[in-house]
């Protein structure tokens, strides 16, 4: 686990003093985001995204990209002046493909989208392109894409690290053709081969050959995005071999594309209603989506809550009775923390499985989660593949997040139901949920 950082500001985590009934607009979905930057940018003609998610991460994407060559214009309301805005849209960006090229540096800051699936982009620029970012970036694993771009025919320098900071030797092109990678540590190393893959001169198989590999739905997400920008992509669930992603060469479409809410940043809103016995309604949540967010739905379900979708949106109702469970979060990991925290309000043990994993993410998030619920008297223990958590009767302190925004959501959710809780550095929340401060007030009607 990375020490905690220097920002060591504490916000007091607002203690809810009866159940919360709000309505919650949802910024968009950092995942679709990014993709749907990276895309656009491999277009044939230019695209438009409405309502994107303006955060750290996918301001990060942009700039990149920007780096590199392409044109991202930004409006910031509907009055805006941008010739062929979307109407009524909000805010837009448009996204004007160029001629990728080097020299450049990419700064990746500790955005998991940014350092995996710029790489195979950069193989096809002209000229290098450096890529750096936060500390803890040079820990996370980044092999898999190294590894599998070598294969395909690029020039990397890492120094044989397999992490950051690199440099890809862009030379205009890159053949792509078969490549086998372990993709067990995360699934973005098979996204980031696929999101590029139509403009490699072979395409690109790639075969995963390691152990279960996490985080399915973003894999799922990946190709849809992929077909409706004309892409043709044959998966294990079409029929094809297990763990075998073929994606065939060609152009992409530019898209007008609306970003749904991010359904994983509803999570603390929606544990609010769970905790407290309260309602709270998240407006524009899909019917049917790829984000692994939407299995709030029934995971908070088993916990004791219970919801509906409406014309107004996602309605989530707890009834002040948190329940434990044994789950296996191998799909949906980022949703831990989240779970976690109303886990050690609960009323019975849990058992999360199935997240090794996010011992590799912005912080060791197992680790992390043991230590802090721990320190404010709580009983949990980490296993192989998850965490144990026996409830306790927690009292206040500190909660640090180790720069890690859901370690910093899920501090303020344990804070709803005991006093005396104090978030470090809940600014890390601007990674991908900007304004969370002033939306968690504002849900509790402060």
């Amino acid at each position: 686990m990375t020490e905690t950082p220097a920002n060591t500001a504490l916000w007091p985590a607002p203690h809810a003093s009866g159940a919360v009934t709000a309505t919650v607009h949802v910024p968009g979905s950092k995942s679709v985001t990014n993709r749907a930057l990276v895309l656009a940018a491999l277009a044939a003609e230019p695209g438009w995204l409405r309502r994107p998610l303006r955060s750290r991460d996918t301001l990060l994407m942009a700039d990149a990209l920007r780096a590199m060559g392409v044109g991202i214009e930004e409006t910031v309301s509907s009055s805006s002046t941008v010739a062929g805005a979307p109407e009524g849209s909000g805010e837009a960006w448009r996204v004007i493909p160029s001629g990728l090229h080097g020299p450049a540096t990419v700064d990746v800051g500790n955005a998991g989208t940014v350092m995996r699936f710029l790489p195979p982009v950069a193989a096809l620029a002209d000229g290098p392109i450096r890529f750096d970012g936060d500390p803890r970036s040079y820990e996370r694993p980044l092999t898999g894409v190294i590894d599998g771009l070598r294969v395909l025919g690029a020039r990397i320098d890492d120094d044989n690290r397999g992490a950051l900071p690199l440099t890809v030797h862009g030379a205009g092109a890159l053949d792509g053709g078969s490549v086998e990678i372990d993709a067990s540590s995360s699934s973005q190393f098979v996204s980031a081969l696929l999101l590029s893959a139509p403009r490699f001169n072979q395409g690109v198989e790639v075969r995963h050959v390691g152990g279960a590999l996490p985080s399915m739905p973003h894999i799922r997400m990946t190709v849809d995005m992929l077909r409706a920008v004309g892409a043709q992509v044959d998966t294990p669930e079409a029929g094809g071999e297990p763990n075998v992603w073929r994606v065939t060469p060609g152009a992409l479409l530019g898209r007008d594309l609306t970003i749904e809410p991010d359904l994983s940043n509803a999570q603390p809103f929606l544990a609010a209603a769970l905790v407290t016995g309260g309602t709270v309604t998240i407006p524009d949540w899909p019917a049917h989506t790829t984000q692994p967010g939407d299995a709030l739905r029934e995971i908070f379900t088993e916990m004791g809550g219970s919801c509906e979708l409406t014309q107004a949106g996602l309605v989530f109702t707890g009834t002040g009775s948190i329940h434990g469970l044994d789950v296996d979060l191998s799909e949906v990991g980022e949703l831990t923390p989240g779970i976690a925290a109303a886990a050690a309000l609960a009323d019975s043990p849990s058992t999360l499985r199935g997240v090794a994993h996010l011992r590799l993410h912005e912080t060791d998030r197992l680790a992390a989660l043991t230590k802090e619920i721990n320190e404010l008297g709580g009983d949990v223990t980490e296993t192989a593949d998850g965490l144990h958590i026996r409830p306790r009767p927690l009292h206040g302190g500190v909660f640090h997040t180790y720069d890690d925004h859901r370690m910093a959501t899920a501090g303020a959710v344990i804070g709803l139901a005991v006093d005396g809780v104090r978030i470090e550095n809940v600014g890390t929340t601007a990674k991908t949920l900007p304004d969370f401060p002033e939306l968690w007030t504002g849900m509790l009607g402060n």
